[in-house]
């Protein structure tokens, strides 16, 4: 239940370039358009689209990045696609504009891909891909979470906007389905994924937990988890080609779990939306915490790759923390974070300004706030 890690992108140098003619021109004209729109929160740029052959793939969609060699695409399905400039052939501009493909062409293009043993149902926001027979229990969990996700921040003043793709989730019947898939997509994930978000793809995918003896709830906690990525990153919560610091995506991701937050309806109390898990693990290492964490955390994602459990538990209880008790703050911070420049990294030092521009200068004092919040809760 983790977010495969973004693609090279984020490493990328950008300049102008030599190469074929229209990469040349079309490269400088989607530069200029992308600086543009990167100064406005959350926009995206006006962008032309472009037809070309990789291989023997044909492929639609914009430019969204370039270097001395190499281009990425951002194709009409919301999959990108990274490869040297000299591999593309028959390229052409097809529209001053670009667009996704719509749901019906979606459907389509998923039924081609996956074959007949699946159904794809199309639920108002999302493509649910699912073994025959099975539409009752995956398609409207997926369409009932992103209603509740959107839900939980508009009443907090952050207004999600309307994803530019049909959101797309598969559901395989079995672990491994889902583990050759993710092969074959290159998605690194471990033996104790359940699912994941890949900001690649742009696709959610799990599989039916009861394969491996358990039950439908359990297939329903990594949907909730993925699918609050995957909402947050195509409706302007997070910036899908910006650098946002991990802690803010997983905490985001955790304090779904729990289901005061997905399911506000029905459980309105806060000892709902406590993910009791994480409060455990969190409350378990609380005795060794280091002085100063949480400047830490906020400026650098090395916790993730040095101690994952402490990382996740972190993550939770600061997001929890900041979206109870400072909830204007936090989607401010979620506006900031979002309106990042594309395919730049967020230096630590970065990274803590915007922190204590939003939350206040004094980081002693906002994490001793933090902790004393913590110890109320039970």
């Amino acid at each position: 239940m983790k977010n495969v890690s973004r693609p090279s992108l984020f490493d990328v140098r950008h300049s102008f370039v030599t190469g074929p003619w229209w990469f040349v021109i079309l490269a400088a004209a989607v530069f200029a358009l992308v600086a543009a729109a990167s100064k406005v929160a959350g926009a995206e740029p006006a962008r032309p689209t472009l037809a070309l052959t990789l291989g023997k793939q044909a492929l639609e969609g914009t430019p969204i990045s370039f270097t001395d060699d190499t281009m990425c695409l951002l194709s009409r399905d919301g999959r990108i696609y990274e490869f040297d400039v000299d591999e593309a052939r028959d390229s052409r501009k097809t529209s001053p504009t670009f667009r996704g493909y719509s749901a019906n062409e979606m459907r389509e293009r998923l039924a081609r891909e996956l074959g007949k043993n699946f159904e794809v149902t199309h639920t108002g926001h999302y493509l649910v891909a699912h073994p025959k027979g099975t539409k009752k229990d995956w398609a409207p969990r997926f369409e009932e979470m992103y209603k509740q996700f959107t839900h939980y921040f508009t009443i907090r003043g952050f207004t999600p906007r309307e994803p530019e793709f049909p959101l797309v989730a598969i559901v395989w019947p079995t672990r491994a389905d889902f583990e050759r898939y993710a092969a074959a997509e290159g998605s690194s994930i471990g033996a104790g994924y359940l699912g994941y978000y890949s900001s690649k793809s742009n696709r959610v995918t799990l599989f039916d937990q009861r394969d491996s003896g358990g039950a439908v709830s359990d297939t329903i906690d990594t949907i909730v988890h993925e699918a609050a990525h995957q909402t947050a990153y195509n409706t302007g919560i997070h910036r899908r080609f910006a650098d946002v610091p991990r802690w803010l995506v997983e905490g985001l991701g955790t304090m779904f779990e729990a289901r005061g937050v997905w399911n506000s309806r029905s459980y309105p109390h806060r000892k709902d939306r406590v993910n009791a898990g994480r409060l455990r693990d969190f409350q378990a290492m609380s005795a060794g915490r280091p002085a100063g964490l949480l400047a830490e955390i906020v400026a650098s994602d090395r916790l993730f790759e040095s101690d994952a459990g402490r990382a996740y538990a972190e993550a939770w209880a600061l997001s929890f923390f900041l979206s109870e008790k400072m909830p204007r703050q936090y989607c401010d911070y979620l506006e900031l974070t979002a309106s990042r420049p594309v395919f730049q990294k967020y230096p630590a030092a970065e990274r803590l300004r915007d922190f204590t521009k939003v939350f206040g200068r004094d980081l002693k004092l906002v994490e001793s706030q933090f902790l004393r919040f913590m110890d109320e809760l039970k």
